[in-house]
Formats: C-alpha cells, structure tokens, sequence
C-alpha cells in the first residue's frame, strides 16, 4: 500500500502518474485530496467546472450525467479518465485507489510519498480542489 501526499500537486501530472501505478497493480492512497492544484486561470476553471454541473440529460434528470462537488470524488473522477475504466484491468485497478480529505486517522502513522514531477511550481494561476469545491457548493 502506498500513501501519497497530494498537498500542492498539479491534478492532471498526479492523476497520470497514479493511474500508471495503479496498473501496476498497486494499492494507492491520496490523502489531502482538498489541496490539490488546478493551474490555469480562476475564471476559465470555474466555468468548465459550472458548465459541467449544468448539464442536465434530454431524458430523466436523475439518471444523469451527475458530477460531485466533493474534493475526493474530483480526484477519483481525474484518475478513472486516465485508465482504461470499461476493460476488466481498468476496473479491478480503479478499485484499488483510495482517495481521501486531509489525512485519515489510521493513515497518519504510514510513511508518505511525494511525487516530484507533479508538484506545482506555479507562483500564481492556480486554484486548489477544495477551493473549487466551496465555490460550487460542497460541504465537508
């Protein structure tokens, strides 16, 4: 089982390195899933993430498409796009991540990892997950 860190790590760099991982067949945790980066402009960012939420089916409403608000779920949604999710290898590796806000209880004692080439070198232009969580309405 691996922990990684995903404080101040570019989502897109992160996601493809761990979907790389995860078929591999490792067991992969990301903890502090609200302080992820998105770079870009803040009001680009908002608008794909507002138009996503306003997508409304020509059918019934409730069978979707249906995007979470939540940080965690955000994060789970950018890496299963980087596997192969509809084939059986991309299935039972999606199910071995594990993405969570802050950092849970029994994970605080685990040695965690760093990804080197995901981290943001960005000094402006960016929005952490958890900030575009809040702006769309999430609570946690």
């Amino acid at each position: 089982m691996t922990v990684i860190d995903g404080n101040n790590c570019v989502l897109g760099r992160l996601s493809s390195n761990v979907a790389k991982r995860l078929l591999k067949r490792e067991v992969i945790h990301i903890v502090n899933a609200e302080k992820i980066v998105i770079s870009g402009n803040e009001t680009s960012i908002m608008a794909r993430f507002r138009t996503r939420l306003e997508i409304s089916p020509k059918g019934n409403p409730h069978k979707g498409p249906n995007y979470s608000r939540m940080p965690d779920k955000i994060v789970r949604y950018a890496v299963r796009g980087m596997l192969p999710w509809k084939t059986p290898t991309g299935k039972a590796s999606f199910k071995n991540l594990r993405v969570y806000i802050g950092v849970p209880k029994e994970l605080e004692a685990e040695k965690q990892e760093k990804i080197e080439n995901a981290e943001n070198r960005h000094g402006k232009g960016f929005m952490t997950i958890g900030e575009i969580s809040l702006a769309l309405g999430a609570k946690w």
